[in-house]
């Protein structure tokens, strides 16, 4: 019986299929060009590290710790069982289906999920504390992962050499060094250019996987059990001990599992989840099952079972192919490198630094020469240092690991508190992943010995560097504030004109951090000069815990309780991944009416160039001072950060104690 309404009248018959008219079409098929579009973008750029694991993670699992693990079926398919059940959980399932869901207006990566955390109503302010400390020590490790991911994905597609053309192994550093050099020296210009390559080049990568790893899978098809979970049980009951340590070299499979998330801003959820479910997840497993038949059949495979997959005549140019692949996955990792350089500096945990934007469509696309060529130097001495991929691999892990755990801590943080979820159910959460990454974690920290000390030295340094710049940052601008007095006494003080102060004209910008209290720039103007000019514009550069704000939702003025004094306050607010534009600001500030008169190309700038002086005062360490001080001194010049034309910016000097 058909249904009726509340009247007793039938339904209405459905309406015609408007998706059948050519304008829906049109938008049909806009749609879906646009999404695979961004598809092939997600494959190319998200894709490369992860993708690029198998050139060396089964060689390092049966040639690590003396060849612990034999390769017998046992072993293999056990191995093989871990390494698809580890992927399916740490990227399919925690990434991919949950974390991906946790985005800071759109993006993704451990940053977001520090000013998520930050947002978070907890009670506790130590807890809160804590986990954007351990946030922090998540980004720090990223550091050291960036140094290793170029250093090792490079030299062990360079080591194809090895088995392609023996007589040419000695020139696999040299080439290394080489390749290394030129994708450092060529990343001033930025990847908008390069970057539309990536994808049909890392498209043509994993179909190669995946047509050498299904050959040898068509040839010895009994190798689909290791896809069974009870291969990896049996494989840890029968050698506990010796499945424990493998971990600690298959967890390099999951390497640039971070980098989903990281990159999510940039290609949004769905496009990175259809690339991984359709094209990547499926050639990643038929490659290492393929690598898994090689092993059974020819034991003498476990060298380098990746290239061995090939024939003879195909080998020099997989050489080259998986050398270009190496170069667009260090590619992906070092601008990840550049961005959260970038934020860290928007959220106040590095001080300026010299950012330079690659593209005029793309805000995203930075480079920052300081950063490039200090990671330069330190992979260069760790391809040097260690001599090759295997060595490498000793200490690769521990950043992956640590960064791994960090993460799904706040996600399940953001998943209870933020999103209410049930406590059962994040108990769950926490029960399944918390233990898969604190196993991983714990195998590889037998690596500490052995090159592990790496990225966790790395990392560390570089914890130390944010948090002393935070807790610095934070006493000097208490102190800063204390000698700028407050902002409105100073203009009820000019109001008074009494003593008589002269007003000089034109339009001057002062820069200051708080909107409640006067810039000590223009403080000085008046004390030395007993001038200030007619229109005064002070202006507050707010970063916020969102990526980008609207220009719409940019600006409030502040007139400052009296319009006609031509002293007003300008809040500007960005996004941490917003570029600070003051002249552009002041620009929009006209357009949208707020200061109509204002002299934008006429005006100057004035800044408050503040020495700080430490003092004995509790708060800080007196070493993590002379720390605040030298990262300081190495700051960029605020007239490159905010964008100020030189020939208009004046700086006055105060002290400030430390």
């Amino acid at each position: 019986m058909p249904d009726v309404d509340p009247s007793g009248q039938p339904p209405a018959p459905p309406p015609a299929d408007v998706e059948q008219t050519p304008a829906a079409q049109r938008r049909r098929r806009r749609r879906m060009t646009a999404m695979g579009a961004l598809t092939l973008g997600a494959l190319g750029v998200v894709f490369g590290d992860i993708g690029t694991s198998p050139l060396y993670a089964l060689q390092t699992v049966f040639t690590a710790d003396h060849h612990a693990i034999k390769p017998t079926e046992g072993d293999v398919y056990g191995v093989i069982s871990i390494v698809f059940w580890s992927i399916t959980l740490i990227v399919s399932i925690k990434f991919v289906t949950f974390i991906m869901r946790a985005d800071n207006d759109g993006e993704g990566g451990i940053m977001a999920l520090i000013a998520l955390v930050q947002r978070c109503g907890l009670n506790s302010k130590k807890v809160k504390l804590a986990l954007v400390a351990a946030g922090l020590f998540g980004v720090s490790l990223f550091y050291g992962d960036g140094m290793i991911t170029p250093a090792i994905s490079v030299l062990s597609a360079v080591e194809g050499l090895k088995i392609a053309a023996p007589s040419l192994q000695h020139l696999v550093l040299p080439i290394t060094i080489a390749v290394l050099t030129v994708l450092f020296a060529i990343q001033h210009f930025g990847t908008h250019t390069i970057g539309r390559l990536f994808g049909p080049v890392m498209g043509v990568w994993f179909g190669v996987l995946a047509l050498a790893g299904l050959a040898r899978v068509v040839k010895h098809p009994a190798i689909i059990e290791a896809l069974s979970p009870h291969r990896g049980v049996l494989f840890f009951v029968d050698h506990p001990g010796t499945a424990f340590i493998s971990l600690g070299s298959i967890v390099l499979t999951v390497t640039g599992a971070e980098a989903l998330y990281a990159d999510m801003g940039h290609f949004g959820r769905k496009p990175i989840s259809r690339a991984w479910f359709f094209f990547v997840f499926p050639a990643l497993t038929l490659n290492y099952m393929g690598q898994g038949s090689l092993i059974l059949d020819t034991p003498s495979a476990i060298d380098n079972p990746f290239f061995l997959l090939f024939p003879h005549w195909a080998r020099i140019p997989m050489v080259l192919l998986a050398t270009v692949a190496t170069v667009i996955a260090s590619q992906a990792v070092i601008s990840g490198a550049f961005s959260v350089t970038q934020q860290a500096i928007q959220l106040g945990f590095l001080p300026r630094l010299t950012i330079r934007h690659t593209s005029e469509e793309e805000v995203g696309q930075v480079y920052a020469p300081g950063v490039n060529w200090a990671l330069y130097v330190a992979i260069v001495l760790l391809v040097i240092g260690f001599g090759s991929s295997a060595a490498l691999a000793s200490a690769y892990g521990i950043a992956v690991t640590g960064t791994l755990a960090i993460d799904t801590a706040l996600f399940l943080v953001v998943a209870r508190v933020q999103w209410r979820r049930p406590l059962w159910l994040v108990l769950m959460g926490a029960a399944i992943f918390l233990t898969v990454d604190f196993a991983f974690l714990g195998a590889n920290l037998t690596k500490v010995i052995h090159g592990g000390w790496f990225p966790l030295g790395v990392g560390l340094a570089v914890f130390v560097a944010l948090s002393t710049w935070n807790k610095g940052r934070e006493i000097v601008t208490r102190n800063r504030i204390e000698q700028e007095g407050p902002l409105r006494a100073f203009v009820e003080h000019v109001r008074a004109k009494d003593p008589p102060i002269v007003r000089v004209r034109g339009t001057a910008v002062y820069l200051n951090a708080s909107r409640d209290t006067t810039p000590l720039a223009l403080r000085s103007s008046l004390e030395h000069f007993r001038s200030i000019h007619d229109s005064v514009v002070i202006i507050s550069m707010v970063t916020t815990r969102v990526p980008h704000v609207p220009e719409e939702e940019r600006l409030t003025l502040d007139p400052l309780g009296y319009e006609d004094d031509g002293i007003s306050h300008l809040t500007a607010r960005f996004g941490f991944q917003d570029s600070p534009d003051v002249p552009r600001t002041l620009m929009l500030a006209r357009q949208l009416g707020m200061e109509r008169d204002l002299d934008v190309e006429g005006a100057s700038y004035f800044l408050s160039q503040i020495s700080i002086v430490p003092t004995s005062a509790r708060g800080m360490a007196r070493w993590r001072k002379r720390l605040f001080l030298a990262m300081s001194r190495n700051a960029a010049s605020p007239l490159e950060y905010f964008d100020l034309p030189r020939d208009r910016t004046v700086s006055l000097g105060s002290q400030v104690e430390l």
